[in-house]
Parts: C-alpha cells; sequence; structure tokens
C-alpha cells in the first residue's frame, strides 16, 4: 500500500468516526463517562470532513506523511477514550486519567487546524471550478429560458382558451339578454290592452252619447223653452248645436284614435315579445355565425327601433328590416369569400 491510500484510509477514518460513541454513558456511569468529550470531538471530526479524499491526488508524499501522522494521533486519542477503563488503573484515582483524556482531546483541534488550514485552503481553492460553475450557470440559465418559453406558451394557450370561454359566456349572455327583454314588451302589452279596454267602454259610450244627443236635437224646436222667436234666435239654436255636437265628434274621435293607438301598441309588443321569445331557438338552429349576426340585428332592430304610436302615419317597418338585411350581406359575402 503506498503513501496515498495510507492517508486516505487514515483520512476517511476521522472523517466517518461517530464522536457520540465516546461518551460510554451506560459503560462508565455518570462518574467516568466521557459526554464532555463529544462536543470537542465532534468539532475536530468536521475540520477533517473538509479535506477532501479527492485532493490527496495532489499532494506529495512528504505532504500525505503528514496527513496521516496528524489523522492517526487524533484517533489515536479516540480510542484511548473507548479503550479506558478505570478497574485497570492501578494506585491512581481514575478520574485524573479520565480528565486528561479530556484535555487532550479538547486541545487537540488547534495544532489540528494549523497543520491542515493549509491543506484544506486549497482543496476548497480546487473544488471552486469556476469554469463549472459558469457552465452551471449557463445551463441553468438555458433551462430558466426554457422554462419561461413553455410557461408563455401555456399561458398564451389558456389565455386563448380563457378568452373562447368569455367569448362563449358574452354570447350565452347575450342571447340570455335579448331572450330576457320579452318580459318588458309583455308588460306594456298588457299595460296597453288594459288601456285599450278603458278607451273602447269610453268611445262606445260617446258613441251612445253623441247618437242620443242627435237623436234629441230633431225635437230641440218643438219645445216651447226652446223654440226661436225670430231668425237670431234660431241661428244661435242651430250654431249651439252644430257646435255641441262637433264637441262630442271630437271627443269621440280622439277617444277612437286612443282606443286604437293603444290596441296597436298592445299588438306590436306582443309581436315582439314572441319574437324574442323565440331567439334562442332560432340562433341554435343557424348554421354560421353570419345567420346569427343577422338574427340578432334584428332582434335588436326588435327592441330600439322607433314604434308606431297609431296617431301619426310612420315608415313602414318591412323597409328597415329588409334594409338591415342587405347591409348584413356584403359583410357575410367577405367572410365567405376568405374562407
Amino acid at each position: 500500500m503506498n503513501q496515498l491510500e495510507e492517508t486516505q484510509e487514515s483520512l476517511s477514518r476521522m472523517q466517518a468516526f461517530d464522536p457520540k460513541s465516546l461518551a460510554r454513558e451506560e459503560e462508565l456511569g455518570r462518574n467516568f463517562d466521557f459526554s464532555a468529550i463529544v462536543a470537542p470531538a465532534s468539532k475536530l471530526i468536521r475540520l477533517y470532513n473538509q479535506l477532501g479524499l479527492s485532493t490527496l491526488d495532489d499532494f506529495p508524499d512528504p505532504i500525505l506523511a503528514q496527513i496521516k501522522q496528524q489523522a492517526d494521533a487524533d484517533f489515536n486519542r479516540f480510542q484511548q477514550v473507548l479503550d479506558f477503563d478505570p478497574t485497570t488503573v492501578q494506585n491512581q484515582n481514575p478520574t485524573q486519567p479520565r480528565d486528561q483524556l479530556i484535555q487532550q482531546v479538547t486541545n487537540a483541534y488547534d495544532p489540528a487546524f494549523q497543520k491542515l488550514f493549509p491543506f484544506i485552503s486549497y482543496g476548497t481553492s480546487k473544488s471552486v471550478d469556476f469554469q463549472r460553475m459558469e457552465n452551471e450557470a449557463r445551463a441553468m440559465l438555458q433551462n430558466v429560458k426554457d422554462e419561461a418559453s413553455e410557461i408563455t406558451e401555456q399561458l398564451t394557450e389558456h389565455q386563448e382558451q380563457a378568452q373562447g370561454v368569455l367569448a362563449d359566456v358574452r354570447r350565452v349572455a347575450a342571447e340570455q339578454g335579448v331572450s330576457q327583454q320579452a318580459i318588458y314588451f309583455k308588460d306594456e302589452a298588457e299595460a296597453h290592452e288594459t288601456l285599450a279596454e278603458t278607451w273602447r267602454s269610453r268611445t262606445t259610450k260617446l258613441a251612445w252619447g253623441l247618437g242620443a244627443y242627435a237623436f234629441i236635437s230633431i225635437f230641440f224646436h218643438k219645445w216651447s223653452w226652446l223654440q226661436p222667436e225670430d231668425t237670431i234666435q234660431s241661428i244661435q239654436l242651430v250654431t249651439s248645436k252644430i257646435l255641441i255636437f262637433g264637441v262630442i265628434s271630437y271627443m269621440l274621435f280622439l277617444s277612437a284614435k286612443n282606443f286604437l293607438s293603444h290596441k296597436h301598441s298592445a299588438i306590436v309588443n306582443k309581436h315582439r315579445q314572441n319574437a324574442l321569445m323565440t331567439y334562442t331557438a332560432i340562433t341554435n338552429s343557424a348554421a354560421t355565425e353570419e345567420s346569427k349576426d343577422i338574427v340578432l340585428n334584428h332582434a335588436s332592430a326588435c327592441i330600439f327601433s322607433p314604434q308606431d304610436t297609431g296617431f301619426i302615419k310612420s315608415e313602414s317597418q318591412q323597409s328597415n328590416t329588409t334594409r338591415s338585411v342587405v347591409e348584413l350581406l356584403p359583410k357575410t359575402t367577405m367572410k365567405l369569400d376568405s374562407q
């Protein structure tokens, strides 16, 4: 066995030594145990562990011999502690040799440090391979970049999925929102239907009142207190009859107009309610997004287009509907061409 192998064996023996085995509490009892030696022994063994076995390959034999000598001397102190037997001490108090062993192990750290420090420093500088550290740093940096790229791709994919889900949610919300507008048109239709019945009753009463007045006015000239005595009174009687007849007729006309207006509004709102209630079914049956856009455009027009009041004539909504479809046709054609 050459000097290197012997030194490696001595160093390995020190590095692998268990300092707790030096206590021997169960064998020697509290009076003669070596519990106080465990801490300094652990410190000494940590010093030897800082000297790597691979570093010994670079040292010449004289230095290896110094390291081996120091390691063997410290191990010999440990061995003396392990072999200590108070019963074999003759003509001497066992406590004195025990204390000497504890003191020897406690004082062993300083000389061992002085002798091993240069070699530990060399081993430390050798182990710090800057080129290896740079390569590892570059590898780590590249790994971080790869992971960052992968995470970015995942985030992009998740973002696309999130945008798709958001678009679906918005589309469903839009569909549900359009369908829910039907309740407002239902309320409006019922309100206008109630008012229409009210004005129907008023119109009927006014019509009966006008007919009764026309019939009674035939006999005005026969009543003695209404008979005209001259031409001026005749003119006044005729004029009053005409004014009263005109006022009642105008009230009948307005009443009938209000009846027709509310009836018209009730029908229009009922039509819009039915149209919006079928919106979802129509969009689900649409084959393309362009068809859904057309249906949505009609639904929006149904909500926001001005309503004919029934009092005056307005532009037919059929022309607006036809124009909205024609306006969507170029966009549909362009999308089909791009595909």
